[in-house]
């Protein structure tokens, strides 16, 4: 005689508090993402998925999610999925309603992306490498929310110490005699030393529904917000290239994120008022043991508004 097994997740905990996200991180899976004029391309993606829970239940039945998981994910492998964002409201939808008992599901993806690119002095080609980063929330009643966007590392100059180097400089070109006409048009020519960072720059846009911007297009934007691009092949001129752009433009963490807040206004100016997006910028500082970070969150009309401000 055979025996039901209990449903021990179904039951009552000991103490009823409901849980706003709970299921599994670290899915890996193999995602291929179709292109109209071009070969597909695969990424090795990792996953999180969780929905809340209600104070009346235990637990989470997992299994249920994996399946949710699997389900989308297989068929995003063999079928041809455009954008890796709908992929992921897919998956929260189906997972929202595989779940009777829960009211929100949230689906978030990361996956490391080559992008084909060219030295900046000798022009060679190479490769850089993005995380690309998408994201759904599907809520019972309301619209899903996707999200797409991109990492990326850069290079930075601190404008303050670069600032004391030029005084240090102009002091003693001119103790050498050097007019001072000379000494304004070289220290113009020539930027001065100052303390860089390797800088990461995050960049991605939330709407309800299709948030129509392209990847590559937010991490050009993303790694333009900083002081120089950088690149894993370099030969001499390169280095020099990249150091000479860097210290020509000088910029706090905070600068780089203002860049974004700015270039996102005008590269993406047909996504409408209510769409969030969130700029973060963390830098990792070379006379420091500690890093510098700033960020910003805000809907499109608020950035709008605050660049139009007189």
């Amino acid at each position: 005689m055979s025996h039901q097994l209990p449903d021990v997740q179904a039951t009552a905990p000991d103490v009823r508090i409901g849980l706003g996200q709970v299921g599994v991180t670290g899915v890996e899976k193999l995602v291929k993402v179709a292109r109209e004029d071009s070969r597909p391309y695969v990424l090795m993606a990792e996953f999180a998925v969780t929905v809340d829970l209600p104070s009346e239940r235990k637990g989470l039945d997992m299994s249920r999610n994996m399946e949710a998981i699997d389900e989308v994910l297989e068929a995003a492998v063999s079928d041809p999925v455009y954008r890796v964002e709908e992929m992921v409201g897919d998956t929260a939808e189906r997972l929202l309603e595989k779940h009777d008992y829960t009211s929100t599901a949230t689906v978030s993806m990361e996956a490391e992306f080559a992008v084909k690119d060219r030295t900046p002095a000798t022009d060679r080609p190479t490769q850089s490498t993005i995380d690309i980063l998408a994201s759904a929330t599907a809520t019972d009643g309301e619209p899903t929310r996707e999200e797409i966007g991109a990492r990326v590392d850069g290079m930075t100059v601190c404008p303050c110490s670069q600032g004391m180097m030029e005084e240090t400089a102009r002091e003693k070109l001119a103790d050498l005699g050097v007019d001072e006409r000379s000494v304004t048009e070289f220290l113009q020519e020539v930027p001065q030393a100052g303390h860089s960072q390797r800088g990461h720059a995050t960049l991605t846009v939330e709407t309800a529904g299709d948030p129509d911007v392209d990847i590559l297009d937010l991490a050009d934007v993303a790694r333009d917000s900083m002081s120089a691009r950088i690149y894993n092949l370099a030969k001499r001129p390169d280095e020099d290239a990249m150091t000479y752009r860097a210290h020509a433009n000088a910029r706090f963490v905070e600068d780089c994120v203002r860049a974004m807040a700015e270039q996102v206004v005008e590269e993406c100016d047909h996504l409408p008022d209510d769409a969030v997006v969130t700029m973060r910028q963390s830098n990792d500082e070379s006379i420091h043991q500690h890093n510098a970070h700033a960020e910003r969150i805000a809907t499109m009309a608020e950035l709008r508004d605050e660049l139009n401000r007189p």
